[in-house]
């Protein structure tokens, strides 16, 4: 197989990529969207600080102390509404203190206090809101009180970390690139095995190994530009750049075999779809590191993607480098060589 025969091949695809209307349009305007859409989130994140507070009696003097730019008190009038505003995300940290506060103390009692905390609270400044009880319940009286802290985090506990809400999406848009490419890819092989188009390739001296390799070169090679691309208009190649295209390319093959699956399971453009609605919705999941870590399970390592989403990720906002996350390289290039070769093997079934 010549390798002119092959860029045949490509550029036979490329043409015909781009005759179906409906997966040229949302390759162009797709790559534009997800453009357009990173620039309109936040590039920083709000950093002040909502206090809740159920308190029997705030002194004024205190109030002001405690009320500046990077803290915003808002008193309850119960315990019950401050759960469910730090609940809502209204305030991320809530003190509760007991109506009989003062009558517990005279009563040389204990008494507790209820530190609330939003699911979004890492666990390395508990203490900090811990220790910022107690001052508080100093400030009262003008001593520390005997009280005890009962530490309370309402919803999954959340350790992410504080990134602009673009750059947290930003990995999310270029599994969703490759992921668009893949299954235009899948459409024009499900049309050519319909159509006996690819039979009669195979009657030509072209060899069923040739096919496969304009077919892989064209998916990778398309959706690895597009999504290089999208990284380098929103700076994602700034920081680590060989890292992170090594990561797309990998990545690129790997939704090629997705692809080739796709395509194997498919009879037409609808049912292209319906699978690959699935896919698609499988390979987004990792990103639930991302957006929600509190909700992230440890099976989500299991999809490839995981591998992808988080070099991507890491190398963005934490400046990872090759010998932090470069071990993901591996079982994403591993799983992405497994489905390619298993796709093809199924494809090639049907049609031989």
């Amino acid at each position: 197989m010549s390798a002119a025969a092959v860029w045949a091949l490509i550029r036979k695809d490329a043409r015909l990529y781009f005759a179906n209307r409906l997966f040229a349009l949302v390759t162009i305007l797709g790559l534009v969207a997800y453009t357009v859409i990173y620039f309109l989130l936040p590039s920083t994140v709000d950093e002040t600080l909502p206090i809740g507070l159920v308190i029997p009696d705030l002194p004024p003097a205190m109030a002001e102390i405690l009320n500046d730019e990077a803290v915003v008190i808002t008193q309850f009038a119960s315990v019950e509404a401050l759960r469910a505003a730090v609940a809502a995300g209204e305030v991320t940290v809530g003190f509760a203190f007991p109506p009989d506060l003062y009558d517990q103390l005279r009563q040389d009692a204990r008494p507790t206090v209820e530190l609330l905390l939003a699911p979004t609270v890492t666990p390395d400044i508990v203490g900090v809101y811990e220790a910022a009880a107690r001052e508080l319940s100093f400030s009262l009286i003008g001593q520390e009180l005997p009280v005890m802290i009962n530490e309370v985090i309402l919803g999954p506990d959340l350790a992410g970390a504080q990134i602009a809400p673009r750059q947290r999406m930003l990995p999310l848009f270029a599994v969703l690139v490759l992921m668009v490419e893949c299954l235009g890819l899948a459409s024009l092989i499900a049309a050519e095995v319909e159509q006996g188009t690819i039979r009669a390739l195979l009657v030509t001296p072209l060899t069923m190994r040739g096919l496969f390799v304009a077919k892989s070169l064209f998916g990778s090679l398309f959706a690895f530009v597009q999504a290089a691309l999208l990284l380098a208009i929103t700076g994602g190649l700034v920081k680590a750049p060989l890292l992170n295209l090594t990561a797309l390319l990998i990545g690129s093959v790997l939704m090629t075999g997705v692809a080739f699956f796709i395509a194997a399971l498919s009879r037409d453009l609808m049912s292209v779809m319906g699978w690959g609605m699935l896919a698609l919705l499988i390979m987004t999941l990792p990103t639930l590191t991302i957006l929600t870590p509190g909700l992230a399970a440890t099976w989500v390592q299991f999809i490839p993607t995981y591998y992808l989403v988080d070099t991507i990720y890491r190398s963005l906002n934490f400046n990872a480098e090759w010998s932090e996350v470069g071990a993901n390289l591996l079982p994403l290039a591993g799983s992405a060589l497994l489905l390619l070769g298993l796709g093809m093997g199924i494809l090639q079934r049907r049609f031989v």
